[in-house]
Formats: structure tokens, sequence, C-alpha cells
């Protein structure tokens, strides 16, 4: 079951009209540039207009809004299309995946959103979309949601990663990433294999 997940996550159907935002998980400096990429092609293709991150200060090996805000400018995605979204708790002092999905789906709501694309790096981005529909299914079950993969960089690369603590190579990365779907599942943070797919035949069914 989770080889159909990952291979969905991977290469995953997104509508061809526009989706009402792309949420950019949080990278370390390492990985970053596979998320800017990512959301610079997809403005460019009008695939949606608003390109959504963590409004925060740098904390967990995350840049901080400010810096990627900079970053993102350099490729030409306008301060007006790129939108800061507040962290839920408000006060928090550290990020994870859950809080950053957490985060995105209630913004959402708020907002009025109807459909999201997520983007991590993709040796992250089973687990990160795994989340996303996780917090999807528990703040705001009708948002449809798709995932698309950051830009993919080279393997066996030594980078920095999960709360700027981890370093091996992105491929070596791929092994913890699946140890913490078992374990954030088993925790209760994350759901299982066979609701997210669930979740997916649902949402392709337009049934959400």
């Amino acid at each position: 079951m989770i080889e159909e997940l990952i291979i969905r996550t991977l290469c995953d159907t997104i509508p061809d009209e526009p989706v009402d935002g792309l949420f950019l998980f949080g990278q370390t400096e390492d990985n970053q540039q596979a998320a800017f990429k990512t959301a610079h092609q997809f403005l460019q293709s009008g695939r949606t207009h608003k390109v959504l991150c963590l409004g925060t200060k740098a904390m967990s090996g995350y840049p901080g809004f400010e810096v990627w805000q900079k970053e993102m400018r350099k490729l030409g995605i306008g301060e007006e299309q790129l939108i800061p979204v507040p962290p839920v708790p408000a006060n928090t002092d550290m990020l994870h995946t859950l809080i950053e999905a957490t985060s995105a789906v209630r913004y959402a709501k708020e907002q009025g959103y109807k459909s999201l694309a997520v983007t991590a790096a993709p040796f992250q981005q089973p687990r990160a979309f795994m989340t996303a529909i996780t917090a999807a299914l528990r703040e705001y079950p009708e948002i449809y949601l798709y995932s698309l993969p950051g830009k993919a960089m080279p393997w066996q690369e030594e980078v920095t990663h999960s709360q700027g603590k981890v370093e091996d190579t992105r491929a070596g990365l791929i092994a913890g990433e699946m140890e913490r779907i078992r374990c954030y599942h088993d925790q209760n943070d994350l759901i299982s294999v066979q609701e997210a797919l669930g979740y997916l035949n649902q949402r392709d069914k337009n049934k959400l």
C-alpha cells in the first residue's frame, strides 16, 4: 500500500484549472531551491496565483519568511504573490511538518480556498503530503489537496534536513522519512496509508 501512495504522491494528477494556492513546506537552506523553482514554474504556468509559506522568523532549520521572500524575489516571484501563513499555535517556538500542515489547512479554510497544492523536497514529499491530508481530514475535509513535489536535486549531495539536525545525502534521507511515517502514525500524528489512499480516491471522484 505504501508503494501506491508514494507513486501517486510523486506523480499526482493536478487539475488544469488553477488551484487556489501552493503551500511550500519549510526546507533547510540546502534544499530550499527545490521548492522555489517548483513554485516559480507553477506560477509561470498559470496553475496558481498565490504561493504560501510559514510567516515566521527562522526556526527549526527553516530560514524564515523574510529570507524566503528575498530569495524568491530573485526568481521573479513578486511580494504580492507570496503569502505568509500564520503558524498554529501562534506562539510556537518550533516548527515541524504537522504544525506547518495544520497552519496551511486552517489558513485555507479561513480564506475559503477550495483547493491547495503542497510542495516539499522530493524525499520528504510523501510524508509531507500525508501530513497535509491528516490536517485536512481533521480541520477541513472538503478541501482538495494535490501533491506537487519540489524539483529534484543531486541525490548524492550531503545536506542538512529535519529541523536542521539530520545530515545525510538526499538519497540517504529517504529511509528516515519512511521510518517517520511509521513512527508518527503510531503516535497518532499521522493518518494511515489506507486513509490517505481513501482520501485520494474520493478526491479523484470529486466526492470530498
